[in-house]
């Protein structure tokens, strides 16, 4: 209930400002990051004004980018997909973007930002590697695919909030990590149903479990502690971002609100005892609007 009070709220403030100031292409941004991004959208509606369609445009590149793999029944159709955008960051740069709309909305935001054109393409590189249905051989593996992905785009936020800083880089890129690593835990049920599992080879061998135990959707000890293990390891990385606090400027904290979400994922699955199978694990936070709400409030992440 609070969540659909609050999106009444936001939701039509944004839309129209988008539509009014930036045209079809940032509303076409706003709704597909909606749809697909839930909790990014939230984050990004507690940004100040004047990143927020820039935001949208990047938050929706990174879902196009992550739908790719699903969405094509061959690797073949992913790589030109693929080199659609790697094309198209090149044209933005170049300020030729083709007419689809988030390239014209990412356009937008790379000219208003002076946007790093190597997140981008580091973006799509390691999404395209990413094609190969190859598990991670260990723990550091999945952390160097989440560096290049879910960091890259912190990276890109906070340099539309105007922050260049060592410390917030720092604390983005662990941030980043910590979001991969959730998010790879959080895809475990829908991979195990498609017979599909990519977790940490090292970590799965350490306690003896097979990827059949998380095919059959195993709830045996062992398996639980495959997930304490990285799950762990995303809360190391959190709790290294919060480190640097002190030595971060508060006008970097927006482009971190993310946590709240990673902060309740990971509350979540101790509550279930480390079973990634349990349906509170899949469940959506309702009360993320007021609690994404009440930590920017306190100004911290």
């Amino acid at each position: 209930m609070a969540a659909r009070v609050l999106l009444k709220l936001w939701a039509p403030v944004c839309w129209n400002n988008t539509r009014r100031n930036s045209g079809q292409a940032a509303g076409y941004c706003v709704e597909l990051v909606r749809k697909r991004d839930y909790e990014g959208f939230l984050c990004t509606l507690l940004l100040p004004q004047e990143s927020q369609n820039s935001v949208f445009a990047l938050r929706a590149f990174n879902v196009e980018l992550s739908q790719v793999k699903d969405s094509v029944s061959q690797k073949n159709l992913g790589l030109i997909r693929m080199q659609f955008w790697r094309d198209t960051v090149q044209d933005i740069y170049k300020d030729n973007p083709p007419h689809h709309p988030v390239a014209l909305a990412l356009s937008q935001a790379v000219q208003k930002h002076q946007l790093t054109k190597r997140w981008l393409t580091r973006m799509i590189d390691a999404r395209e590697q990413n094609l190969d249905d190859r598990t991670y051989r260990n723990i550091q593996d999945l952390e160097a695919y989440a560096e290049n992905t879910h960091s890259s785009l912190l990276y890109l936020i906070l340099e539309t909030l105007g922050i260049k800083d060592v410390h917030a880089d720092h604390a983005a890129s662990h941030i980043g990590k910590a979001n991969g690593i959730i998010t790879c835990l959080r895809a475990v049920p829908y991979n195990s149903s498609r017979r599909q599992v990519f977790l940490p080879i090292d970590i799965c061998m350490l306690h003896g479990v097979s990827q059949e135990d998380f095919i059959r959707g195993s709830l045996e000890k062992n398996v639980r502690d495959v997930i304490f293990d990285i799950a762990g390891q995303a809360h190391v990385h959190l709790e290294h971002a919060r480190s640097f606090k002190k030595r971060v400027q508060k006008s970097a904290f927006p482009a971190f609100n993310i946590t709240v979400a990673l902060d309740w994922h990971l509350k979540t699955l101790r509550k279930a005892d480390f079973n990634i199978f349990h349906p509170s694990v899949q469940r959506r936070n309702t009360l993320l609007p007021l609690s994404l709400y009440a930590r920017s409030w306190k100004q911290s992440y």
